[in-house]
């Protein structure tokens, strides 16, 4: 019975870790675009919503790839934050590889087309980071 305590109450500390790392990734990823998401987000760009869904989406697969085999929840916490870290300089490199396309200009402009083609970096580059992390 002992354990069936422990365990629910380690799901909650790892629900409760996620929320807090899904909010910090969302200020950290925001504070890195050129435009204002919670701004694009009110005004319903879909596109803007995809594109940061996507960004927290593969911080969850991150989070996910680390916990099975972290050791401790400091560990977890660190190899998450190392994550994030990483995400967030695959959109600054993204953004410079590309100079003569403006990946937020178009993101602003609601088009579609580029946040799925964001999408699928992402979580492609998500689960490449998850598996190095591991």
């Amino acid at each position: 019975m002992n354990e069936i305590f422990r365990d629910l109450g380690n799901v909650g500390i790892g629900v409760l870790l996620l929320a807090v790392m899904l909010v910090i990734g969302f200020f950290v990823f925001g504070a890195i675009t050129k435009y204002n998401d919670i701004e694009q987000l009110r005004k319903g760009n879909r596109a803007a919503g995809m594109y940061m869904g996507s960004k927290l989406l593969g911080l969850g697969i991150i989070i996910a790839m680390v916990s099975y085999t972290s050791f401790n929840w400091l560990e977890l916490i660190l190899w998450s934050i190392m994550g994030m870290c990483i995400l967030s300089v695959l959109y600054v490199l993204l953004d410079f590889l590309t100079p003569r396309f403006d990946v937020c200009k178009e993101i602003e402009r609601e088009n579609m087309a580029v946040a799925e083609l964001l999408r699928a970096i992402i979580i492609a580059a998500s689960i490449v980071i998850g598996t190095f992390l591991l």
